[in-house]
């Protein structure tokens, strides 16, 4: 079953399954983060509605829109 980051577990590790938005800018600067179908994810805390999350070696910090878009 599939969700979004908006609803994923703090701490939990997940495999980002698709990413849904029309942004081909959005696309490429994602994947340039390493956030594409197949990686593993972790959200490490949540800000309002948006989440700093883990990716690869790195954490950002994603807005609302954008962990809604990042399905698990």
């Amino acid at each position: 079953m599939e969700m979004s980051l908006q609803n994923a577990q703090v701490g939990r590790e997940y495999i980002i399954r698709r990413i849904e938005t029309n942004d081909e800018e959005l696309d490429a600067f994602l994947f340039s983060l390493g956030c594409y179908s197949g990686e593993p994810i972790t959200v490490v805390s949540r800000r309002g509605r948006g989440c700093v999350v883990s990716i690869k070696d790195g954490r950002y910090s994603i807005d609302g829109q954008l962990a809604g878009a990042i399905l698990v």
